[in-house]
């Protein structure tokens, strides 16, 4: 199994800036790639942005030119990095891994605020 832990989310004006992490823990060594999805209310989850165990990278149209996803393997741990923030990007943001042996993990989520 793999624990994912999500932290770095809060309150943010519009046109802010704000960082999330997500740090994985257990069978790490089966994960192929990480990402972020998120859960506005009302509203089904979406992926954000996912990145491979070699740096490739897919972002939702929505947050392209914004948002940054990265990745620091030897700490197990995948980024977020939101700029430009927009009130729309307002929800539960969600940590999650696929790998090897089934691996399908989801972090607990974190939420992330964008005030207008």
């Amino acid at each position: 199994q793999v624990q994912l832990v999500e932290s770095g989310g809060g309150l943010v004006q519009a046109g802010g800036s704000l960082r999330l992490s997500c740090v994985a823990s257990g069978r790490t060594f089966t994960i192929t790639a990480m990402g972020w999805y998120r859960q506005a209310p009302g509203k089904q989850r979406e992926l954000v942005a996912t990145i491979t165990n070699g740096g490739i990278t897919n972002y939702a149209d929505s947050v392209k030119g914004r948002f940054t996803i990265s990745r620091d393997n030897a700490k197990n741990t995948v980024y977020l990095q939101m700029n430009s923030a927009k009130p729309e990007d307002t929800a539960v943001y969600y940590c999650h891994a696929l790998g090897v042996q089934y691996i399908n993990s989801w972090g607990q989520g974190t939420q992330v605020t964008v005030s207008s």
